[in-house]
């Protein structure tokens, strides 16, 4: 009897952090999903032609098989192309805005230095 009721509790104690777990997923779904409202709703804070100083936050391909830097000017991503090689996550680089993304959610832009 005494091993059938620990069973239960262990199994009551599952449910419980499963449940915890699905609504915290839930939530993050629906925080990322009203950040990304917001973004579309307002007016992207850089201009065509005018350059940025941004942290890298990361690297990644961004659909050209070509090393990008990714980083963000006042929450805003923003992708970099022309990247030295010895720029690493972290590094501060000043960027060139070439053209916003179909949503304009994003831009792409060219390094033009590293601080």
């Amino acid at each position: 009897m005494d091993q059938l009721l620990v069973m239960l509790g262990g199994a009551a104690v599952l449910v419980v952090m499963a449940g915890g777990l699905l609504l915290r997923r839930m939530s993050g779904v629906s925080d990322s999903h009203q950040a990304h409202e917001a973004a579309q709703s307002r007016p992207p804070p850089v201009e065509i032609g005018e350059t940025y100083d941004f942290g890298v936050t990361e690297f990644t391909d961004h659909h050209s098989g070509v090393r990008v830097a990714v980083g963000k000017v006042e929450g805003f991503v923003v992708f970099a192309e022309d990247v030295p090689d010895h720029v690493s996550v972290g590094d501060v680089i000043t960027a060139k805005i070439l053209s916003f993304n179909r949503g304009r959610t994003s831009a792409d832009a060219t390094v033009v230095d590293v601080k």
